[in-house]
């Protein structure tokens, strides 16, 4: 007769990122990090929080080659090479960038109030998920409360649901809560990813560094 020795479970990694949906290094570096745990195979819960690259970007938005000029000086060229860099990061890890020369960069406030309000619902993350795409492959308005509350609607969240807790900003304050907190944490840029509450980790790290990361996690007596 064999007797069987359970193993002990590995607990669930718990790992905040901080992100706006504005910003293309967030969704490559968390497609970049979600390829490194189903490789790695680590049991896992992802909270999403708000940070604006542009807080005090106009409704009407920016063209993105005039904002990156203005921001960061870059030159048209410059902006451009970025983009195709970009773009093949993306394409390495499964995600579609659709860059164009009149795309615009969009205020983003009203997009963390309504991904607060689609956590409550349990679906934060495929909204977030959804706003990415919206923005970065389809080129949409994310200024826009009609097609915020259509995106919302397209994972089968409550349209007018949606576009009421837009026109009233209930969550407004929440958010801006949320926003000074990662602030006071020492957050300047995203993405920034911290795991299990105490390991900070910035930018798009690779799929390879963040396999790493996650052994190193792994083998800690915190995660034994």
């Amino acid at each position: 007769m064999t007797m069987s020795t359970a193993q002990p479970s590995t607990p669930t990694l718990q790992i905040d990122i901080v992100s706006d949906v504005m910003c293309p290094w967030c969704v490559i570096g968390y497609k970049q990090l979600a390829s490194a745990l189903e490789s790695v195979g680590t049991p896992h819960n992802i909270r999403w929080h708000p940070f604006e690259l542009n807080p005090n970007m106009p409704p009407e938005g920016q063209n993105i080659t005039e904002h990156i000029a203005e921001k960061y000086g870059a030159t048209p060229e410059q902006s451009r090479a970025s983009r195709v860099q970009m773009t093949q990061a993306g394409a390495d890890v499964g995600f579609e960038f659709a860059y164009t020369e009149d795309m615009r960069m969009h205020n983003t406030f009203n997009t963390h109030q309504l991904l607060h309000w689609a956590a409550q619902q349990g679906r934060m993350h495929d909204l977030k998920m959804a706003l990415f795409t919206a923005h970065f492959t389809h080129g949409r308005n994310l200024s826009d409360n009609a097609v915020l509350a259509d995106i919302a609607a397209s994972i089968g969240l409550d349209q007018a649901q949606a576009a009421a807790v837009l026109a009233d900003q209930r969550f407004a304050g929440e958010v801006r809560a949320a926003q000074q907190f990662w602030v006071q944490q020492g957050i300047q840029s995203v993405p920034a990813a911290v795991f299990n509450q105490r390991h900070l980790v910035s930018g798009a790290q690779g799929v390879d560094n963040f396999t790493q990361i996650l052994h190193q996690l792994n083998s800690m007596p915190e995660a034994a």
